[in-house]
């Protein structure tokens, strides 16, 4: 099994930064693909990033691509979501997803074997 536990959520105003941070736990996560899928009000999940274990790069939602970078510390076993320029659409829970090795497609919710309980994003406009 692999935990997830997300953290870093809260309220910032439009054009801020936040920096979300994934732990996982219960197995090494270096051989995992890990990512990030957000959930606003009323909406389906959306996928916003993912790096894949392999020496592949990551991969960005369009609406995030440019403002948003993740990125991952095996030593620590955990995966990060720094996000930049940050506008009132982005409010959302935040989830950390993984999946052992590379899935046929990191955009999927189907996908991912594991999910974090997500945290909370608030953009103020």
């Amino acid at each position: 099994q692999v935990q997830l536990v997300e953290s870093g959520g809260g309220l910032v105003q439009a054009g801020g930064s936040l920096r979300l941070s994934c732990a996982a736990s219960g197995r090494t996560v270096s051989t995992y693909t890990m990512g990030w899928f957000r959930q606003a009000p009323g909406k389906e999940r959306e996928f916003v990033a993912a790096v894949p274990w392999s020496s592949l790069g990551p991969d960005y939602g369009d609406s995030v691509k440019g403002r948003f970078t993740i990125s991952r510390d095996n030593a620590k076993n955990s995966v990060y979501l720094q996000m930049n320029s940050l506008k009132p659409e982005d409010t959302a829970v935040y989830f950390c997803v993984a999946v052992e090795y590379n899935p046929r497609t990191v955009r999927g919710t189907g996908s991912y074997d594991y999910w974090g309980q997500g945290t909370q994003v608030t953009v103020s406009s």
